[in-house]
């Protein structure tokens, strides 16, 4: 039987973000892994915000006063009362620590029957107990131990020191383990070891979608969140950024410098410097340069979205295209409709935001205003410079502009009234 204590009284700093995931959120994970209880989490008073995170997935503990780890040790003891078996104690600003690791150091104690193991790494880094917090301890023993402790020194403080003295003195074993990775023991107090972390963290997470059939580029520039899922044999260029609940479809092209935010993109799709946000896109789908997809699009598949296009809240079906220059706002596109350069979805009076609609096979000519609520018909016309407010029937052309008046010899009469 496993426990674990966590230590986490600075609580602001175990909110930072590392990948899109508060840091206490990966020292959670990682003991869960090894633990047969929820881990203990101690606070100091104030931690609500943590509580409120974290809520029933871990147990708490109260600090009035940050003294270090044995007094969160004993801030949590009511929980190992009536244990047996082992306890991991830790800092919660460790985010890059793994629960393989943690397992690997409760079985090198129980194999070798020692009742308290320090931490240290094979590159000659010493992590110990003071520095890191990293040990895990034969509960009994650490409990037996606890009770020979006093403050009784200039700071009215308990060391780790006092407590492998304890244990050594009642004559219990004490190991020491040499960990693999001293990345892993980075501590995280400042926003210097955060971007340490932060880097530590994306390489990890680049890493283990390269193991999957992933390829990308420069994994040191590519930015990926820890819960996106890309597809095998997807390529993804330098600069990107991947974020949130984002789902990448197997053999897309993701050219540099994209945004992806909560957004879904199928199968086979290339996107180039463009933002998505909280949108679908469809397979075999091109988008970009320098689209931006608002929240609540959905892209059909074989759909070309081009440079500088907006679309906003609107559904674009299969096959349509929309090359450049366009603003789509809260539309409805049908199949195989082409949006000429400079189309705009004109949406908002000022009061409210209406739908535009435009039926399959339709085609709106280049510089075309379509005020809503209007609607375009199945293989309508609309005439390149053209503001639309009527709707449009099915196979119709609709001509929306004033006729063009050419008035012969005005230059040679304007340059002689200036004279």
């Amino acid at each position: 039987m496993t426990m674990a204590i966590i230590m986490a009284a600075d609580r602001d700093v175990q909110l930072y973000g590392i990948c899109g995931r508060p840091m206490i959120d990966y020292v959670v994970e990682a003991v869960s892994k090894v633990s047969n209880y929820h881990p203990v989490l101690v606070l100091s008073r104030g931690g609500e915000e943590i509580e409120n995170y974290l809520g029933e997935r871990v147990r708490y503990a109260y600090l009035e006063q940050n003294l270090g780890m044995i007094h969160a040790i004993m801030s949590a003891r009511p929980y190992l009362e009536d244990k047996k078996g082992f306890v991991l104690t830790l800092a919660g600003d460790m985010p890059l620590i793994t629960g393989k690791m943690l397992e690997d150091m409760v079985q090198f104690a129980e194999e070798g029957d020692y009742h308290a193991v320090a931490l240290s790494t094979k590159a000659g880094n010493p992590v110990g107990c003071e520095a890191s917090s990293i040990c895990c301890f034969d509960i009994l023993s650490l409990i037996e131990a606890l009770d020979k402790l006093d403050a009784d020194n200039a700071k009215a403080n308990y060391y780790f020191t006092d407590l492998l003295t304890a244990l050594e003195n009642s004559g219990k074993r004490i190991g020491v383990y040499e960990a693999e990775d001293s990345g892993e023991f980075i501590r995280v107090t400042n926003k210097i070891d955060l971007a340490r972390a932060e880097k530590a963290m994306r390489l990890r997470i680049n890493y283990g979608h390269m193991e999957k059939g992933v390829t990308i580029i420069d994994p040191e520039n590519t930015y990926i969140g820890f819960k996106v899922v890309v597809g095998s044999d997807t390529v993804i260029y330098p600069g990107n950024v991947l974020e949130g609940e984002t789902i990448i479809g197997e053999g897309c092209i993701l050219y540099p410098n994209s945004r992806i935010v909560d957004s879904k993109i199928g199968r086979g799709t290339q996107i180039q410097a463009s933002v998505i946000l909280n949108s679908q896109i469809g397979e075999d789908t091109t988008v970009g340069p320098f689209a931006y997809i608002r929240p609540g699009s959905i892209i059909g598949n074989r759909v070309r979205i081009g440079d500088f296009v907006e679309i906003k809240n609107s559904r674009i079906g299969d096959e349509s295209k929309i090359a450049h220059l366009a603003y789509v706002g809260d539309g409805i596109v049908g199949k195989d409709v082409t949006l000429g350069c400079g189309v705009i979805f004109v949406n908002y009076d000022g009061i409210k935001k209406s739908t535009t609609i435009v039926e399959d096979h339709a085609f709106i000519g280049c510089n075309t205003n379509l005020v809503a609520p209007v609607k375009v018909g199945q293989n309508a016309f609309v005439a390149a410079g053209s503001t639309v407010t009527e709707d449009v029937p099915e196979g119709s052309l609709a001509i929306a502009r004033s006729r063009q008046i050419n008035k012969e010899g005005w230059v040679e009469k304007r340059k002689k009234e200036r004279r």
